[in-house]
């Protein structure tokens, strides 16, 4: 296993269940734009790349015929099995694995999707070509992820983010997450943000020390500035909003 893919698994070990929380209580209203953008229907098969705790899948589910969810992390693979029997859910399929390559023949799945992945990856773009790979012709990929707008912020915003969650490695700008998507067709698009409290946020995470208090500095002098393009703020205490993008596309 390599450097990035040991830091990703050290991170989501000790993220697993936090992680859990705190994206259960909030994405309601994500999953179901994500479901549709990616068109997802009662017939389709789906995988659920790099699916960590089960959250995205188990939503998924509930419209799709059957969802298979992997993750390199062992951690996270458990928690997304007591989501599953939480929930009374029958069927999921999960699998411990990498995402490069994805352990299954070609043209296998309807529905390919990933959401909060690639600003963890060295290589995206062989992610997603494993992701085109799994998927059927017809079928659809579906890349939910933060996104920036030029290098310079890009540059500044994983600064950032490293010192929060040192596995983070780049945010794709928003043209090179566009690039990904231009051998497919009938391209989708939807954006939101997704706001956080710093203090709740960073409560979650594992920094490197002295990696919390860097960020708590570093997004307060944003207020007003927004060279991070985050939209910090003091309202409620300190809080920033992640710039979200999905992108959905179709296999020819």
């Amino acid at each position: 296993m390599d450097k990035q893919r040991q830091l990703i698994v050290d991170q989501f070990t000790r993220q697993a269940a936090p992680f859990s929380e705190m994206h259960a209580r909030d994405d309601a209203g994500v999953h179901r734009l994500l479901i549709e953008t990616a068109m997802i229907g009662p017939e389709d098969e789906v995988l659920d790349v790099a699916c960590g705790p089960g959250l995205v899948a188990c939503e998924v589910a509930k419209v799709a015929r059957h969802v298979t969810g992997v993750d390199l992390t062992q951690a996270m693979i458990e928690q997304a099995e007591a989501r599953q029997q939480s929930l009374g859910l029958a069927n999921l399929t999960w699998a411990v694995g990498d995402a490069q390559p994805l352990d299954f023949p070609g043209s296998t799945f309807s529905r390919v999707i990933t959401r909060y992945t690639f600003h963890h990856f060295t290589d995206p773009a062989g992610v997603f070509a494993e992701m085109v790979r799994v998927c059927r012709p017809g079928g659809r990929v579906a890349v939910c992820d933060v996104f920036t707008t030029s290098p310079e912020q890009g540059e500044a915003y994983d600064r950032l983010e490293r010192l929060r969650d040192p596995s983070h490695t780049r945010a794709l700008q928003r043209a090179e997450l566009e690039a990904l998507f231009s051998g497919l067709r009938d391209v989708r698009r939807a954006f939101y943000k997704y706001p956080v409290e710093v203090d709740d946020l960073l409560s979650r995470a594992f920094p490197e020390p002295g990696g919390a208090e860097a960020f708590r500095r570093t997004i307060a002098a944003d207020v007003g500035v927004n060279r991070l393009g985050i939209d910090a703020s003091h309202e409620g205490g300190l809080r920033f909003s992640f710039p979200v993008v999905i992108l959905s596309g179709m296999k020819g």
